[in-house]
């Protein structure tokens, strides 16, 4: 375990290394290549009209981007349990993001992610799929007035293997907006769970969920940031407490594949950072939170 995540930290430095030296060249020879490439070309350059309509802030960590992305996603969670165990989660149900062209609208598909709890009282095994259907209400770009507001339902299937996912399928509408005063932004989201049928309302109950996140952006690739994560119970067995994580991290990206085509949508990203109890009551601790992601 040690040495996947080593690996990974490793390519991170690597990636961010690269990134910085690249850039586009001076003169670019893509001209007709759009309309030579076919689909995928077609397809770029309508995503990129439809983001080009938003501000070009880092997708956080942990708190769902308030505009429209476009991202292949693997993360990679490791959780300290009260009980001084490593719980780890490999995908963390993030998965595939495609924009829907001249739609105003982004689709999800969260593939489940492998949960590894190192003792023996859990077994190990995959967690739920989940998938999300994101409307962009509002947006400005830096010529337009630098915000985001979109409105996104999550919704959540019991495909967990045992006991590592839930009972009953769930509904998760939020809320989000966002503003940027140069090179700082700040990104925030309101929502609820609400799990289908008595045995799961009983247990998890409906908590509401707050994040916010704020971001500072350095030489183009790097965003530092500082979240705070929240849940507010209402029901079930923790009814009435309150669940909150401060989470600093770093964001490097896009790092693009083809930097001397800027209308060429291939690039990398890259993050890390810790999710840091604030409140008494708190499930786990100490998370470490790792993201790597291919832009398209």
């Amino acid at each position: 375990m040690k040495n996947r995540l080593s690996l990974f930290l490793l390519s991170l430095l690597v990636s961010a290394s690269v990134c910085a030296q690249s850039g586009p060249a001076p003169d670019s020879k893509s001209t007709g290549a759009t309309a030579s490439c076919g689909f995928y070309c077609w397809w770029s350059a309508q995503t990129n009209a439809t983001q080009s309509k938003q501000p070009a802030w880092a997708v956080p960590l942990v708190t769902t981007y308030t505009g429209l992305f476009q991202v292949a996603r693997l993360d990679v969670v490791r959780q300290i349990t009260p009980t001084l165990t490593d719980t780890w989660n490999y995908g963390n149900s993030k998965s595939f993001n495609v924009i829907i062209p001249h739609m105003n609208t982004e689709f999800a598909v969260d593939l489940p992610p492998y949960i590894q709890h190192n003792t023996p009282k859990a077994k190990d095994g995959a967690g739920d799929f989940s998938i999300l259907g994101k409307y962009r209400l509002a947006s400005g770009n830096a010529e337009h007035g630098t915000y985001t507001l979109s409105f996104w339902t999550l919704v959540t299937f019991p495909t967990g293997s045992y006991k590592n996912g839930s009972s009953k399928p769930s509904f998760q509408p939020n809320l989000g907006a966002g503003k940027g005063w140069g090179h700082f932004d700040i990104q925030t989201s309101v929502g609820a769970t609400l799990p289908a049928g008595n045995p799961a309302l009983k247990s998890s109950g409906r908590p509401i969920l707050w994040n916010a996140a704020g971001q500072y952006q350095i030489r183009k690739i790097f965003w530092p940031e500082v979240e705070s994560n929240a849940t507010f119970y209402k029901g079930g067995t923790n009814d009435g407490k309150t669940q909150e994580f401060i989470t600093p991290g770093i964001i490097i990206g896009k790092c693009a594949l083809h930097p001397d085509d800027p209308k060429r949508r291939p690039g990398l990203g890259f993050g890390g950072g810790m999710q840091i109890a604030s409140s008494k009551f708190h499930t786990y601790n100490h998370e470490l939170v790792l993201t790597a992601r291919f832009i398209y």
